[in-house]
């Protein structure tokens, strides 16, 4: 008889989580951090065992996107309130904020926290040296162009490897940026709009989701050929297993089921319903002992791949 898979809640917020992201794991202490964004405009971050550990109070819009370094030790958000902001995770208090003309929907620290990525509404991608926070940002421009793309940009990656980022949105299009000559070199165009993209760093692969499709890019143009699968349901976020790379979870924004795919062909391995409303985000831990997925109803459930292990908030349930 299969295990029964039970998940933790993590309540707190108070309207619709629309993006999750874990940490690396932390080197000093084995473990890892979780934040969350929510249109109530207060990101929390969590920790492995999924206790609350703060709230960022500052934003007064919806987050949209919130991203960690890779030591925890800073976290990134960008808002409804047309501003990106910094954070100590350590204190709570917020180190940078900066200015934009829109809604910022996307952001990304570089490794070490030293410079920021942002874009959103405004179809520019802008790069903060928070080494100098008091000066202007970098723009990422296609010749012949003043903005990154022609249409809403959904997401940016940071390659910790290169100086690259990557960007992706509304116009279908995925850019690779030379942040060093801020300078686009290289871009895939897809059939449908993007709706997120998130890196699985072990594996160096892109998980995107447009229209009812995955694919998984390398981070690397030409590193491998892209893989596709197209599902029944169009995904509203995806992620791929760090460890085993066989499977993949995904959420929709049509119904309130959590479900883990077969990476080869597809198959619909596992299926959940617990949330009471759609699935905005997902994502694995780093570990890949558990996801976690955001919904429509305002809270985070945490899920074991390894159903019955009795750790943190989980020792608590029957």
């Amino acid at each position: 008889m299969a295990a029964r898979v039970i998940p933790l809640t993590c309540s707190g917020h108070t309207r619709p989580v629309v993006h999750l992201s874990f940490s690396p794991m932390l080197e000093d202490e084995g473990q890892y951090l979780l934040i969350s964004s929510c249109k109530d405009g207060n990101p929390m971050l969590r920790n492995w065992l999924g206790d609350w550990v703060g709230t960022f109070i500052g934003h007064k819009g919806a987050v949209w996107s919130s991203k960690l370094c890779t030591d925890g030790s800073k976290a990134a958000t960008g808002s409804a309130d047309f501003t990106a902001k910094v954070w100590d995770t350590y204190t709570g208090s917020q180190l940078h904020s900066f200015p934009h003309n829109h809604i910022v929907r996307t952001v990304c620290l570089s490794p070490s926290a030293s410079h920021l990525l942002t874009a959103g509404h405004e179809k520019k991608v802008r790069l903060f040296d928070l080494t100098r926070p008091d000066s202007e940002p970098s723009f990422l421009r296609r010749p012949n162009s003043v903005d990154a793309h022609d249409a809403v940009i959904k997401s940016v990656i940071w390659d910790a490897d290169r100086a690259v980022g990557v960007s992706a949105g509304d116009d279908k299009i995925i850019r690779w940026w030379d942040l060093r000559a801020l300078q686009e070199i290289h871009s895939v165009t897809l059939d449908d709009p993007v709706s997120s993209m998130e890196l699985s760093a072990p594996n160096n692969t892109l998980v995107v989701t447009s229209g009812k499709n995955v694919s998984f890019m390398p981070l690397v143009p030409g590193l491998f050929p892209t893989h596709k699968l197209t599902l029944p349901h169009a995904p509203s976020s995806a992620s791929l297993h760090p460890k085993s790379k066989d499977r993949f979870v995904a959420g929709s924004t049509s119904d309130p089921w959590v479900r883990v795919y077969g990476y080869q062909e597809g198959e619909e391995r596992e299926v959940y319903k617990s949330h009471h409303g759609p699935i905005h985000c997902v994502e694995y831990s780093p570990d890949g002992e558990i996801y976690a997925s955001g919904s429509e109803d305002g809270t985070i459930r945490l899920w074991q791949t390894i159903p019955g292990k009795t750790y943190g908030l989980w020792q608590g349930q029957d």
